[in-house]
């Protein structure tokens, strides 16, 4: 691992912060950038037509598609192949949340240093979740913002998936589903086809009123079937 390239994909549609961060990347001899991107849409095309990065530095807005849905993607398609760490501005703050259920590993400040930077790639990889000093401050923040909201006196009381009518093997299947897992993850750990559990997940989303693993996913936190 110490001889190996580490090899990066770099997303923003701000093509000079591209460069420079890519230029102050490279000054360190164990990275390499497999290429950059200046939207969603043409991050996945080239995912496709290079060799796969084993990270990526994403920015958020972007147009055509931003970052969150980009990451959601590429955490459906490639999960466990490549690792995404958001770089971001304060006024990007309300999203943090989004990328993280996205998919995203990592949240640091666009104007981080280099070797934050590095050791945030190194951590990740390893496994971590390297989160800038700001956004743990901002989140932390958020969280007690939240807590002060909520009383303490109220139960609330959220619908469960079985109040959908969802089968047994349906809540089983959704409980994959809202993890990111693939079609093919869920038939291999359940002994099913990838047909069967395409079936399934399509009665899911129809009992659910949804039409995406993302909605699935975004009910779940709504409503905490986290555990289910």
């Amino acid at each position: 691992m110490e001889n190996e390239k580490i090899s990066i994909a770099i997303v923003d549609d701000n093509l000079a912060l591209q460069k420079s961060l890519a230029r102050n990347l490279l000054l360190y001899a164990n990275i390499e950038i497999v290429f950059t991107a200046s939207n969603g849409i043409e991050l996945l095309t080239k995912l496709k037509e290079n060799k796969l990065p084993s990270v990526i530095l994403m920015d958020i807005q972007m147009p055509k598609m931003n970052g969150i849905v980009a990451t959601y993607e590429i955490f459906k398609n490639y999960a466990g192949k490549i690792k995404i760490i958001i770089l971001t501005v304060m006024d990007e703050e309300h999203m943090i949340f989004d990328a993280i259920k996205a998919g995203a590993c990592g949240y640091l400040m666009k104007d981080e240093n280099p070797n934050s930077i590095i050791k945030s790639i190194l951590d990740a990889l390893n496994g971590g979740a390297p989160i800038s000093t700001l956004v743990a401050s901002k989140i932390l923040e958020n969280l007690r913002t939240d807590n002060i909201k909520r009383s303490p006196s109220v139960d609330v009381t959220f619908p469960k998936p079985v109040d959908y009518n969802l089968t047994k093997r349906e809540i089983e299947i959704l409980y994959l589903i809202i993890q990111a897992k693939t079609y093919k993850q869920i038939a291999e750990e359940l002994f099913l086809s990838d047909k069967t559990i395409k079936k399934h997940t399509e009665n899911i989303y129809y009992k659910l009123h949804i039409n995406s693993k993302y909605e699935a996913m975004e009910l779940a936190r709504k409503y905490d079937w986290n555990n289910i």
